[in-house]
C-alpha cells in the first residue's frame, strides 16, 4: 500500500521539473475560409499580458497541404502593444521546405503543420508593458487567394 502513494509522488515530481522549461500562456488558431487565403482576411490574436520581467517566445502556427505550391511563405505581422495607436509592421519570408528535405513542419497524411519562431533566440522577446497586445498576420503572396493553406495561428510560451 506504502508503494502506491510514493509512486504517485515521485512521478508527480518528475511532470514538475519536466514542465518547468516553458509554459504555455496563449494558442489561438483561425481556420482559413475554403482552404483559400486571400490577402484581405487577416486574422487577429488579442492577449494580456501581465508580467513584463520574463522573457516570451513567439511563434506562427501554419498548417496546409501537401499540395500548397509554394516553399515559404511572405507575411506581415502586425503588433498592436498597449497605448499605441497603430500597429507595428513586421515582414517576414517563412521557409516551409527545402529541395533537400521536403517539408520542414510536422505531417500527418497530407496535413503539414508549422510552429515558426519569430524570436531571435540570441535576444528572448520581452513585453515592455502589461496589458492587451493584438497581432494581425496578412498573407502577402503573389498568389491571391494562396491556395491549400488551412489554418494560421499563434503561440506564444513564457520562458522560465
Amino acid at each position: 500500500m506504502r508503494r502506491v502513494p510514493y509512486a504517485l509522488f515521485l512521478m508527480y515530481c518528475i511532470l514538475s521539473l519536466a514542465s518547468c522549461t516553458t509554459i504555455d500562456l496563449y494558442e489561438k488558431s483561425v481556420s482559413i475560409p475554403g482552404h483559400a487565403w486571400k490577402n484581405s482576411f487577416r486574422p487577429s490574436f488579442s492577449f494580456t499580458i501581465k508580467d513584463t520581467a520574463s522573457a516570451y517566445e513567439l511563434f506562427l502556427v501554419i498548417r496546409h497541404t501537401d499540395k500548397y505550391s509554394f516553399n515559404n511563405i511572405y507575411v506581415n505581422i502586425y503588433a498592436q502593444t498597449p497605448g499605441m495607436d497603430t500597429a507595428q509592421a513586421i515582414r517576414r519570408d517563412l521557409t516551409l521546405a527545402t529541395d533537400e528535405k521536403g517539408w520542414l513542419g510536422k505531417g500527418m497524411d497530407d496535413i503539414y503543420e508549422h510552429r515558426i519562431s519569430l524570436t531571435d533566440a540570441a535576444q528572448p522577446l520581452h513585453f515592455r508593458k502589461s496589458g492587451n497586445y493584438t497581432f494581425t498576420v496578412e498573407q502577402i503572396m503573389r498568389e491571391d487567394p494562396l491556395k491549400n493553406v488551412l489554418n494560421v495561428g499563434l503561440r506564444i510560451e513564457k520562458k522560465k
